[in-house]
């Protein structure tokens, strides 16, 4: 049996895990990045090539110091790779007066003074005529925002982390690890690996590692749709914004037609909890597909019901729906980035810097204070 030892190893190279392992060699560190796949790849949460970044976070407020970082992260990203990462297309944010998403984008936005454009429904219409809505509605803009290229910002992360010295082992299952004095030990069924940190982002999987401490998470199969479209209205091009709407049958979100495949969208609410085995295996869902068509049909009636594709990824979802990022109770050489729960992938960029800084104890605590373990686990 091998015997490696390393600084630090980030077990799952995603979205955070990909950031992370960029972010600790950057800082010289001696890194060994561990995947049971070859990301980016589609049997996870970070494919289906595009995912929605705005600032002025309707979740929870205290997620936009992040963002804020998370855009600098983005940018830098670019330029390192000299390859364009972040589309800042803006967002149409649309839903009832006193729903959800409506006031909480007014709370953040005033808290942080961050540019937004309200309006009604009917002058969001007679912007963008190919939408539709209740006309007791109300319609945010932001401009500050877009989407991000998913596998190409994980691909971009890798690539960099190899330059500056770390080593990806892809393939390769970890089959336990346990702390070691102030370490760790990683076993794969060939390799033992010994380091001083280690950064757990596996996504769908990080439950195992979290169950013995009291918290669960639920991993939801979500579905991803492509559909033609009838008018040119839906173009990026021709400036058609991404969308976000909060409905009568859920929550909607979308994005501008930027290739033959047509117009991308999704429901972000419901899904199916997965109970067994995460295999990647995505089967055409009739009932989300129905719920995605009565949207269309409802309120961007120029998509046609034209499907052109279909993708699978998952929604690791916390009991709050905040993430979870700290390391563990009694073993703080180990951090935990999990619980995305379908909202964490504009945020990987500073996940991964801020899983970094941890194994240094250089993070801001009081930056991440809102996402500790501590506040889901068991009595």
């Amino acid at each position: 049996m091998g015997n490696r030892s390393y600084d630090a190893i980030v077990l799952g190279l995603g979205g955070v895990g990909s950031a992370a392992a960029y972010h600790l060699a950057l800082a010289g560190h001696k890194v060994l990045g561990l995947d049971q796949f070859s990301p980016p790849h589609q049997r996870g949460s970070s494919h289906g090539e595009t995912r929605i970044i705005r600032k002025a976070y309707f979740e929870h407020e205290s997620y936009v110091p992040l963002l804020c970082r998370a855009y600098e992260l983005w940018h830098d990203l670019e330029q390192q790779v000299g390859r364009r990462l972040l589309h800042l297309t803006g967002l149409i944010e649309i839903g009832p007066e006193n729903g959800t998403i409506i006031p909480g984008i007014r709370n953040s936005a005033a808290r942080f003074e961050l540019p937004i454009e309200e309006m009604t429904m009917r002058d969001a219409i007679r912007r963008y005529p190919s939408i539709r809505g209740n006309d007791s509605w109300r319609v945010i803009i932001e401009k500050d925002a877009g989407y991000l290229l998913v596998e190409a910002c994980v691909d971009a992360h890798l690539k960099l982390a190899q330059q500056l010295g770390a080593t990806m082992t892809m393939n390769q299952s970890v089959i336990d690890w346990q702390p070691s004095g102030s370490g760790v030990v990683v076993r794969t069924r060939d390799t033992e690996y010994h380091a001083g940190h280690l950064v757990v982002a596996a996504g769908p999987w990080a439950g195992r590692v979290l169950k013995q401490y009291g918290t669960s998470l639920t991993v939801l199969r979500k579905h991803l749709y492509w559909y033609e479209t009838d008018s040119s209205d839906y173009l990026e091009t021709n400036g058609f914004p991404c969308f976000f709407y909060e409905t009568p049958m859920g929550y909607f979100y979308g994005f501008p037609e930027r290739d033959s495949h047509g117009l991308k969208l999704a429901q972000h609410s419901g899904g199916e909890a997965v109970l067994d085995e995460i295999d990647g295996k995505h089967f055409v869902d009739a009932v989300d597909q129905q719920s995605v068509e009565s949207f269309l049909q409802a309120y961007l009636p120029q998509v046609s019901h034209r499907m052109t594709r279909t993708v699978g990824c998952y929604y690791t979802m916390t009991p709050d729906e905040h993430f979870i990022v700290d390391s563990l109770p009694n073993h703080p050489q180990v951090v935990v980035v999990a619980g995305l729960s379908g909202h964490g992938f504009k945020f990987t960029s500073v996940l991964g810097e801020i899983a970094a800084s941890m194994t240094a104890n250089s993070a801001n605590q009081e930056a991440i204070g809102f996402l500790r373990l501590s506040r889901l686990q068991q009595s």
